[in-house]
């Protein structure tokens, strides 16, 4: 591989940013890394302010991360959460003690007058992670999942509480679009040697912060390549209700549905070999594309998805 253009900054959210992270900075200097991440799932949950996707990402990077629950910390325990339960509250929502104790800081230091942005930084550097993480925004921008019957409901109250139901009739991320970026994101954007978008869902992890008023037209002033991974194997959702929500939007739940959500925005595509015979399909949008194996099993895997979408930006430029 020719030597990478940096910086790097990634889209990301969810667990599927998250595995491919801990790839990336296994091939590049994990310094010249800023992952945008998406807080369309930011919610208050027992008091404290959430920042599901911006936690994965930084404990995984940190390499504290329950990888078989795919949240919160390994290890954790969840007194609290038991204790709030024996009182009669509704506790759907598993958050660790540990876990709790981030959020806890968080919100202590939203409450003084910090930002989201500067409050991840202290985060990030008190769990010694290099990279730097960027929330796409500091304005509230939930999320919210249309079902049957006219039905909203957050994103996390779909997903976590409700059990993902299938009935998805649209996705609304009107917040996200009167939100303003947060500090930074334009900046890095727009300096940016290269530009991934993580193998998360396309609709409620990468359309948040494609709904940011300035990141697209950030990401076309950069001039940097931009590739993204599949995060549709065999023509299913590795993790997650990636498929209800595609069609909820009106997308064919495939590799190549997701490259053509992304068809304006991406001039490379990394599909899974085992959707190889899309890799036509995908290419006839003006993209280049190849099929490789994608499913992170462990940091080696992730680390060569990583190289190979790093050599196919190098081929873009």
């Amino acid at each position: 591989m020719s030597s990478v253009r940096t910086p790097v900054v990634a889209l990301a959210g969810g667990i599927g940013a998250a595995r491919f992270l801990r790839g990336l900075v296994r091939v590049v200097d994990p310094t010249q890394i800023t992952a945008v991440v998406n807080t369309g799932d930011d919610r208050n949950f027992y008091g404290v302010h959430v920042s599901p996707d911006i936690d994965i990402v930084l404990y995984s990077l940190a390499g504290c991360a329950d990888r078989e629950k795919g949240f919160g910390l390994e290890g954790d325990t969840f007194r609290l959460i038991e204790a709030l339960g024996a009182l009669g509250h509704e506790t759907w929502f598993r958050l660790g003690d540990r876990d709790f104790a981030t959020c806890q800081h968080r919100t202590l230091r939203l409450a003084e007058g910090a930002g989201l942005a500067a409050v991840t930084d202290e985060i990030r550097r008190a769990f010694g992670v290099a990279t730097k993480l960027l929330p796409m925004s500091e304005d509230p921008c939930p999320s919210i999942i249309v079902l049957g019957a006219g039905t909203r409901v957050h994103f996390e109250e779909y997903l976590v509480r409700d059990g993902a139901p299938s009935d998805v009739e649209a996705v609304d991320l009107s917040a996200a679009t009167r939100a303003a970026p947060g500090p930074g994101v334009v900046d890095a954007l727009r300096s940016a040697g290269t530009i991934l978008v993580c193998p998360s869902n396309p609709v409620v992890s990468i359309g948040p912060i494609l709904a940011v008023p300035g990141v697209r037209e950030a990401i076309a002033a950069s001039g940097a390549p931009v590739v993204a991974v599949s995060p549709i194997v065999g023509g299913a959702p590795v993790k997650g209700p990636a498929d209800a929500l595609l069609r909820g939007v009106g997308a064919e739940v495939s590799a190549r549905g997701v490259a053509r959500l992304y068809a304006d925005l991406v001039s490379g595509y990394v599909l899974d070999q085992r959707d190889h015979a899309e890799l036509a399909d995908v290419e006839s949008l003006g993209i280049r594309a190849v099929s490789v194996d994608t499913l992170m099993r462990d940091v080696g895997v992730a680390a060569e998805l990583a190289r190979t979408v790093l050599s196919l930006a190098d081929t873009l430029r």
